[in-house]
């Protein structure tokens, strides 16, 4: 009797550890999501090993970027551009960037911006960007940035 019994002990073990076996992690009800399009990275000048991404934010809550990451550069940071002494200066973000509920946040030329640094191999028109961007409450969001030159802004602002 005990031979017949192994199999049936053996099925409820295997069932009783799938049980316990922790799912994916689901975000809690209300959590910030945070949509994330038309990424674009500009392609990299000759002989430099930076440049600079776009792209267009909206959070369902308020929430912050605060970082991100590619494998194809050494560090990514958020940048913001704004004139100093007559001169425009771009700053990193050190504290991230905020994305207030529910409003459209672009990242642009001549604007807050993402600036890939230490570009491992030359980014050309038609290549891919993975990106990684990590939000204070949010999961984080990969996206595939296209490699091309943004659309030049009416305002004549600068760029990267």
């Amino acid at each position: 009797m005990a031979r017949a019994s192994f199999p049936v002990v053996l099925i409820a073990l295997v069932a009783g550890l799938a049980a316990c076996t922790p799912k994916e992690k689901a975000a809690p009800a209300g959590a910030a999501t945070v949509e994330v399009s038309g990424a674009l990275c500009r392609p990299t000048p000759v002989g430099r090993h930076s440049t600079g991404c776009y792209l267009t934010l909206k959070a369902s809550a308020d929430d912050r970027l605060v970082s991100l990451s590619t494998p194809l550069a050494g560090r990514a940071q958020v940048h913001e551009s704004r004139m100093e002494s007559n001169m425009m200066m771009m700053l990193e973000l050190k504290d991230g960037l905020a994305l207030p509920a529910s409003q459209i946040v672009e990242l642009k030329p001549g604007g807050n911006h993402i600036m890939l640094l230490g570009v491992e191999e030359p980014l050309k028109v038609g290549d891919t960007v993975p990106l990684t961007l990590t939000f204070a409450t949010a999961e984080p969001v990969e996206v595939t940035a296209a490699v091309g030159q943004p659309a030049i802004a009416d305002s004549g602002s600068a760029s990267h």
